[in-house]
């Protein structure tokens, strides 16, 4: 069988959870250094599926798919580097290899990588990387990335401030259901910024928020509710 089928087949029995036929097949492709194959093997031993879970195991994994440029083990790696698990915390070779897996288009590594720049983990802070970042992730259609790079065109941190274009970034993240869009859009038709104001547009997305978990949006609709403005 050839690599592709094989990784396809490998894939199917992940999917269907018969684990023990994906290592099989993974460890089989991995003897012969496939990076799908070595990563999948470190995500088994991580999760414990299949096999007993060995973060040790993991690491070595992903650390030698790691080497054939595999994104997602990369990505991985960064968030055990991050985590102290296996090796010795340390947010700057994290924020090296969230650099590197965000190279290679992973849009989660984009989102993490922008994140660790806005805030400065693991690297000196600078919103204009950061919004960079945020927007690479989500022209890869990253939910949390469009809400981040509204907020920076809402504050005009390391970009100029455009109410327009962060209206935009939170329309997108609130239409993929992301409680934090949701409530930040609300937030935009609350106050007439980028759009014209409008109380109602603007609770709907709220209750949408608070629908979805926003502890913020929660609070505001509790308020409203015991102030007898409106009725849930």
């Amino acid at each position: 069988m050839d690599d592709l089928p094989m990784l396809q087949t490998a894939f199917d029995a992940f999917n269907a959870q018969d684990y023990s036929k994906a290592l099989e097949l993974f460890t089989h492709l991995a003897d012969q250094n496939n990076p799908t194959a070595l990563s999948s093997i470190g995500y088994l031993y991580q999760q414990g599926l299949g096999v007993e879970q060995s973060l040790e195991k993991a690491y070595e994994y992903y650390s030698r798919a790691s080497e054939f440029n595999e994104p997602t083990a990369i990505f991985n790696l960064a968030l055990m580097v991050a985590d102290g698990v296996v090796v010795p915390h340390d947010q700057f070779k994290s924020h090296e290899l969230l650099m590197r897996a965000a190279i290679l288009e992973l849009p989660q590594a984009q989102y993490e990588v922008a994140l660790s720049l806005e805030r400065g983990l693991g690297c000196i802070q600078n919103f204009s990387e950061a919004a960079f970042w945020y927007e690479e992730a989500a022209k890869r259609g990253h939910a949390g990335a469009f809400n981040n790079l509204g907020v920076l065109f809402k504050e005009g941190h390391g970009v100029l401030q455009d109410y327009p274009k962060a209206f935009i970034c939170f329309s997108r993240a609130a239409n993929m259901n992301l409680a934090e869009g949701q409530y930040n859009l609300g937030l935009m038709f609350d106050q007439g910024l980028g759009c014209e104001m409008n109380n109602d547009t603007a609770l709907e997305w709220c209750r949408k928020a608070a629908y979805n978990g926003h502890e913020k949006a929660k609070s505001i609709i509790r308020s409203l509710q015991e102030e007898g403005k409106i009725v849930f």
